[in-house]
């Protein structure tokens, strides 16, 4: 079975979702966590969760596209547990616009979050994962959208599209440090930042919710199932504890036959 005992896991956008997911199960599975969330409050109450039950937790304020409060929160991470093993580069959001509507502002946004926080926290980490050599595993949340396109979403596309060359580079830079990276792409999770899109998308393309759910969303599945939040972490957690350089620069893609490489 999987273990990460003794590990220390430096998680971004944990308070909630895929994020609170995989830091709830990393810690079932030996890892002391960091879960790091803009919202200070609810990164410490996800925290206080995971220490009810018996783990080892964290709450940290991290805006990842401020530079000194990654910084920050990454140092506050290895003095709390000592080390850091596993960066989950994981913070996002959605916005949805055709492409002649989308305000730059928002595609700016959009790109700081996803390519400046996965850009930022990794340099922060790679700081104590360099450090003689020690190695650990990063991985950044990607996206179906990593591989594929949709209509409304030029900007979360082209950041995913962006995690996967950031990741491919570290592959082969980090490997003389034992550092590892991957990219995990879901298909539709249904987190709040999907239920989100749905009467969203609705709106847009003139259609109902459910229409969206069956005819957008999981149209192009085997099965017409979502991905869970559990599919997500258990990837996480298998990725995490791999043994070895043998899997590293990979991009896993977890959909329900959405999108096969």
């Amino acid at each position: 079975m999987a273990s990460l005992d003794g590990k220390v896991a430096l998680i971004t956008g944990a308070a909630s979702g895929l994020g609170k997911a995989i830091a709830e199960l990393y810690a079932k599975n030996g890892a002391a966590v960091a879960i790091a969330d803009i919202n200070q409050q609810a990164a410490d109450a996800a925290a206080a969760e995971i220490k009810a039950a018996g783990g080892k937790a964290i709450g940290i304020a991290m805006d990842v596209t401020n530079e000194d409060a990654v910084n920050a929160g990454t140092d506050k991470t290895v003095e709390a547990f000592g080390s850091l093993d596993v960066l989950i580069s994981n913070a996002g959001v959605q916005i949805i616009n055709p492409i002649d509507q989308f305000a730059f502002a928002d595609w700016k946004k959009m790109l700081a979050i996803h390519l400046d926080g996965g850009f930022l926290t990794t340099k922060a980490a790679l700081k104590y994962m360099y450090k003689d050599n020690r190695g650990g595993t990063v991985i950044y949340m990607g996206s179906v959208h990593s591989h594929e396109a949709s209509k409304l979403k030029s900007a979360y596309v082209t950041a995913k599209h962006g995690l996967l060359g950031l990741a491919r580079t570290l592959a082969k830079e980090g490997a003389a440090h034992n550092v590892r990276s991957h990219v995990i792409c879901p298909g539709f999770v249904r987190t709040p930042l999907v239920e989100k899109q749905i009467p969203e998308q609705a709106k847009e393309l003139g259609i109902t919710e459910d229409e969206v759910i069956k005819n957008v969303m999981l149209k192009d599945t085997v099965d017409g199932v979502f991905t869970t939040v559990e599919d997500i972490a258990q990837t996480a957690l298998f990725l995490a504890a791999f043994p070895s350089a043998a899997l590293t620069g990979q991009s896993l893609v977890v959909s329900h036959g959405w999108y096969m490489q």
